[in-house]
């Protein structure tokens, strides 16, 4: 092979950095077999390039420390003791903001305990990455770029330059809704509580975070707001905004701000509302129809506490988890109902879990245009974008996948039916709250299958699938198209 001259003219002038250098055919092709070596990395290089293994790091460490702290003696009430797997179990269901309990909140966390039941919620409710860089703005005034990145993609916007802004909205949006829970809410647990303020206030505080988060976990597992609406009322509404997420929020806001009519709701925003009123409604006209006559449910009410508990049992179940009480004497098939709606969830990058009602109204709209014979996707008068619905597609497998396996392995290990096993299940990945008994059966394996059912459905698919992943790849190559006979 020829030498090969490179010498300093003005085209690569920049490259040579002031020196003629002179490469003999060999040489030149040692250099090049050497660029094509993949490069080590570091493990820390790995971890900060890969947002999707940051966020789990994050998720990671923070249920380490909400365990520790749960195992402490101080964590709980005199006499009682606390196991490694109910201990992980509990933190990862309040970081989840599941709600799951196996044990009486009560008679077993010692206030202490309370508290770090409220901090974990909180946390897991702002979102692991919004948490961090709430402290990080709080500590050094500034976001890295990573930072900005990672919570952009868990608030749901795509501009890393509003990152503050939405930040402070996300933190006042959160704060001032868990106020007025609260206020709202004292009131009538004063009441309940024979005017003990203290006490009240303390529930008030622990229904307000809950609430918002759409964690089930209740001070006392009674479930007195179906039975009193002036705490009924708060904690549905409550936990409705909880379920609507973040770029929702921030989209009503703005446009309110501008004096702007719901028209002028992006797509998102409207989606989110149409399919969230839709399940509630279909949820609500199902548990009236198939529960009216439920000796067991509705023995001895009147219509008013019939209408009550009809709308807890179709706003509750989507992800908040609250009142456990009626849940074991619906029939079994509002339960197989119940796991579907568990399943769907709430909105996206919101506090609560499943396949996210975006997802499912993507689904049903390609089903539409499948079946009216359009080849675009449309909503709204605007056309959804290809990788959008393979996203939900891939989404709705993978979890239905999950949901499914995790429904199996429970019955595996506890003898439980299936109708149990998915219910938990679906509760579990929906981020619901409630369960039949195959949580509280005792069993550890059975623990942390849902743990682990939890942490999907809190982190969701895709950045679980993006943290084990290699970054994207354009092909090189593009095949021809060919038919494959399906249905």
């Amino acid at each position: 092979m020829a030498n090969l001259l490179f010498d300093e003219s003005a085209s690569n002038s920049d490259a040579s950095q002031g020196y003629a250098w002179w490469f003999s055919g060999d040489t030149f092709e040692k250099a090049a077999a050497e660029e094509r070596k993949p490069i080590r990395r570091s493990l820390s290089y790995r971890i900060n390039s890969h947002p999707g293994r940051l966020t789990i790091i994050y998720f990671v460490v923070l249920v380490c420390l909400s365990t520790s702290l749960l195992l402490l003696p101080i964590s709980t009430q005199e006499g009682q003791s606390t196991s490694f797997s109910t201990a992980f179990f509990t933190a990862v269901s309040a970081l989840s903001t599941c709600g799951i309990s196996i044990v009486n909140t009560t008679s077993h966390w010692s206030m202490f305990g309370q508290a770090v039941l409220i901090i974990s919620v909180q946390m897991g409710g702002l979102g692991v990455m919004t948490f961090a860089s709430l402290i990080a703005l709080a500590v050094n005034h500034h976001l890295k770029a990573m930072q900005r990145l990672l919570t952009a993609s868990e608030l749901g916007t795509n501009k890393l330059s509003e990152i503050r802004g939405v930040l402070t909205v996300v933190l006042t949006t959160t704060f001032v809704i868990e106020s007025i829970t609260f206020i709202a809410l004292f009131p009538g647990l004063l009441h309940v509580n024979k005017g003990s303020v203290g006490h009240s206030l303390w529930e008030s505080l622990f229904f307000a975070v809950m609430a918002y988060n759409n964690a089930g976990f209740t001070p006392d597992g009674a479930g007195l707001y179906v039975n009193n609406w002036a705490v009924g009322m708060p904690i549905m509404l409550s936990a409705f905004c909880g379920t609507l997420g973040f770029p929702v929020i921030l989209n009503i806001f703005r446009c309110t701000r501008r004096h702007q009519p719901p028209k002028r709701w992006n797509l998102h925003t409207k989606v989110t509302l149409i399919t969230t009123f839709a399940i509630v409604l279909v949820s609500l006209i199902w548990f009236l129809a198939v529960e009216w006559d439920n000796p067991a449910l509705f023995k001895h009410a009147d219509v008013e506490t019939r209408m009550r508990r009809a709308m807890v049992a179709a706003v509750m179940p989507r992800s908040s988890g609250f009142d456990l009480s009626w849940v074991p004497q619906v029939s079994e098939a509002t339960k197989v109902f119940m796991s579907f709606v568990m399943f769907i969830g709430g909105g996206s990058t919101s506090t609560a879990g499943g396949i996210r009602v975006t997802t499912f109204a993507v689904i049903l709209l390609v089903c539409k245009a499948a079946f009216t014979g359009h080849s675009d996707v449309n909503a709204f008068h605007r056309r959804i974008h290809t990788h959008v619905i393979m996203t939900a597609v891939s989404i709705t497998t993978a979890c239905f996948a999950l949901v499914l396996v995790a429904s199996m392995a429970l019955m595996l290990i506890t003898d439980a039916s299936f109708s149990h096993a998915l219910f938990d299940a679906c509760s579990s990945f929906g981020l619901g709250g409630y369960s039949v008994g195959v949580a509280q059966e005792g069993s550890d394996a059975a623990l942390y299958v849902l743990a682990a059912t939890m942490v999907v459905g809190r982190l969701g698919p895709m950045t679980l699938a993006y943290a084990v992943s290699r970054p994207k790849q354009l092909d090189v190559v593009r095949y021809p198209t060919d038919q494959i006979v399906v249905g």
